[in-house]
């Protein structure tokens, strides 16, 4: 038989009853009446304390356990801070105690489920990465070997085709050596006061014939001095008057970086820009000024990014379009990288794309006080 509150209350109140009557049954004096009315006042008095006792410190929490035991069979870990802290009830802390600490085992549990999932995938996109230029390399040297190498034209052919991707191979091992160190914290970025605009304009110099054979332009807009729109038509300009692009356009724009890593970011994101855009389209850098920050965005006009891609397009080796992306080249490690960069420097870079409409990334950094020299 399963005893309930109320069982348990009446029998604990018919005992302090029964017992308080019996003392008071051999002093002299205690009338009949005065037994009774001591009994029925001593049984209803015990009857609920004992009831509110075993009641609301006792089952209440003892249900509300198998409550939350219930709760992180489902997961679910809602539970304010704020409540343990002023629960004076130990039953009740003792509740929300067990509550976050298994709440707390079970996350590390998820966490280190999803990091092994990530090592699975991270380990079978590493094999087939590196297969990819290795066995491409292993084929044409293995054809030379074969007799191959006696034809002059078959030998620098094959040669140069094992050596581009010899030389594959070897970014994608040092981009996923920089991953790495970034994500260790081995490599730890210098801040120093660098010039954005100065950066983004050697980046479109050096991108310059890439950006000429699409017939994309590149163009620099900024909206910090004054209101009418910059360009740098850098790659309608050639070669001849390289810096006829400089003259026209604003003074520095002065952030707090790490030079050579915030060239890596610019680099990686203009040169997306090219390669995704569209032939004779635009890659357009922007800033902006945003209270302590200067907001930076690279947008192309190009086919843009499905809304189920947006979220991914961060991890490693994510690919949106894998053939088309293969063969525009790159490891497949640039936009972790720039993510991994930015997050050192305390920024956050986000995404905007619409099919057909092209896409933005943007991000922001501290303001460097500008100093005459």
């Amino acid at each position: 038989m399963s005893l309930s509150p109320r069982i348990i209350a009446f029998l604990l109140a018919v005992l302090i009853s029964g017992l308080t009557v019996a003392f008071l049954s051999v002093v002299d004096g205690v009338t009949i009446n005065m037994l009774f009315v001591v009994a029925v006042s001593s049984f209803i008095v015990s009857f609920f304390l004992i009831l509110y006792a075993v009641e609301l410190l006792v089952y209440r929490e003892v249900n509300k356990m198998y409550k939350t035991i219930r709760r992180l069979k489902l997961r679910d870990f809602n539970l304010s801070n704020k409540t343990i802290i002023k629960n004076n009830n130990p039953f009740k802390k003792l509740n929300d105690e067990i509550f976050v600490y298994v709440a707390k085992k079970q996350k590390e549990i998820d966490e280190l489920k999803r990091l092994e999932q990530f090592r699975r995938e991270f380990l079978a996109d590493v094999s087939h990465e590196l297969k990819t230029p290795i066995f491409a390399a292993q084929g044409f040297i293995h054809t030379l070997i074969d007799g191959a190498v006696d034809d002059e034209f078959v030998r620098d052919k094959f040669l140069a085709k094992a050596a581009r991707s010899l030389d594959g191979l070897d970014a994608l091992v040092k981009d996923l050596v920089a991953l790495s160190q970034l994500e260790t914290g081995e490599i730890r970025m210098h801040l120093e006061r660098v010039d954005i605009y100065q950066i983004t304009l050697e980046i479109f110099e050096q991108l310059e014939n890439i950006a000429e054979a699409k017939g994309i332009t590149l163009r620099i807009k900024s909206s910090l001095q004054r209101s009418d729109v910059i360009r740098a038509d850098v790659a309608r300009l050639g070669a001849a008057r390289p810096d006829a692009a400089r003259t026209d356009l604003q003074g520095p724009v002065w952030v707090m970086a790490d030079p050579q890593r915030i060239t890596q970011v610019m680099t990686n994101l203009i040169e997306n820009g090219i390669k995704y855009g569209n032939d004779a389209g635009k890659v357009v850098v922007s800033f902006a000024d945003d209270k302590k920050h200067i907001s930076i965005s690279v947008r192309d006009d190009g086919p843009g990014i499905a809304p189920e891609h947006l979220s991914r397009i961060f991890e490693r080796f994510y690919r949106v379009e894998k053939s088309r992306s293969k063969e525009r080249g790159g490891t497949g490690l640039g936009l972790a990288i720039v993510k991994h960069i930015l997050n050192a420097h305390k920024s956050k870079i986000t995404v905007m794309s619409k099919p057909d409409k092209g896409t933005m990334f943007r991000f922001k950094l501290e303001k460097a006080v500008e100093t005459e020299l």
